[in-house]
């Protein structure tokens, strides 16, 4: 972020380190609960495999879908753009939009899972995988949105350049949230 008077001060090695350092130890500490969530939910993983298999997508997802709303709020707060008015359609093109590519990924990820379920014996079928990964997806991608605002806008309002901060925040919340949505989701599908 370009300092009010127009110098670059803000890009520096020290300003960002400043402005990172603590909020890199923070999220460190909140992503161990995800660690927590996954060795809690061991048994399940192992009962149904293919569960482990989906994890590092829905997480990778969830985290990709915070990137991409991040950045084009911030690219909208960088131009003057954005107001964050509930009547703007064009913040809520951006939500439909990440909500529709969420179902889509988690809907491919559910098929091919259950695909590679077929070549490995998995007991788990299609609609049990959908249920799981669609539900799970559409809780995480309201989530992001959720988070991507609040991130967005937060990091804005505190004088903060969004572009530096938004990413790392929305991928460690989404990994924890993400994790614990999709172990709850599936520990009710299957019945565990």
């Amino acid at each position: 972020m370009v300092a009010a008077g127009g110098s670059l001060d803000s890009w520096s090695a020290r300003s960002i380190v400043r402005t990172m350092f603590p909020l890199l130890v923070v999220l460190s500490i909140v992503v161990l609960w995800a660690g927590i969530t996954l060795e809690d939910a061991e048994a399940l993983l192992e009962q149904y495999g293919i569960l482990a298999v989906m994890v590092p997508t829905v997480i990778g997802t969830g985290g990709n879908l915070g990137a991409i709303l991040c950045s084009r709020l911030s690219t909208r707060f960088h131009l003057g753009m954005t107001e964050l008015d509930p009547r703007d359609p064009s913040l809520w093109a951006n939500v439909v939009a990440i909500v529709a590519l969420a179902l889509t990924v988690f809907g491919l990820l559910a098929v091919g899972a259950f695909a590679i379920g077929l070549v490995f014996g998995s007991a788990l079928s299609l609609a049990a995988l959908l249920t799981i990964s669609l539900v799970s997806g559409t809780a995480i991608a309201l989530l992001v949105v959720v988070f991507s605002f609040l991130a967005t806008y937060g990091s804005y309002r505190l004088g903060v350049d969004p572009d530096d901060t938004t990413i790392p925040i929305i991928t460690s919340l989404i990994d924890v949230f993400g994790v614990v949505i999709f172990v709850a989701v599936a520990a009710l599908v299957v019945g565990v």
